[in-house]
């Protein structure tokens, strides 16, 4: 089984500038533990429930600041035939959950850990 067979799609992104109070609610909305920060069609960014922990920590301003400043800058990313096996190594050796899919430097998609786990178990 490869990762395009459990990716979401569309992806819940976000531009740089949003601020990190509009990117979490849109995140809220979807009901998605990631946002991946899109300039345009170019991946340049991944916002996660992490990087919103960090940042309301550090700043007490930090809703009202753009993600920029908190996303993970150049996230990991993989292809949509990678087999769930390799892109479940790929998280845990890079400890994150959350990754982008990536074809012809398009996002299609991104798997998240629960995804993999869910796939997993059935």
């Amino acid at each position: 089984m490869n990762v395009d067979q459990l990716m979401s799609k569309p992806v819940c992104s976000v531009e740089p500038e949003t601020t990190l109070a509009e990117a979490t609610t849109v995140m809220g909305e979807r009901h998605v533990g990631s946002a991946l920060i899109l300039e345009g069609d170019t991946l340049v960014g991944i916002l996660t429930e992490r990087d919103v922990v960090r940042a309301m920590s550090t700043a007490f301003d930090a809703p009202m600041r753009p993600v920029i400043e908190w996303m993970t800058k150049r996230p990991t990313t993989t292809g949509p035939e990678t087999p769930v096996k390799e892109a479940l190594r790929i998280m845990v050796d890079g400890g994150f959950r959350h990754l982008p899919i990536v074809q012809d430097d398009q996002v299609v998609g991104i798997v998240s850990m629960r995804d993999i786990a869910r796939a997993l178990a059935d």
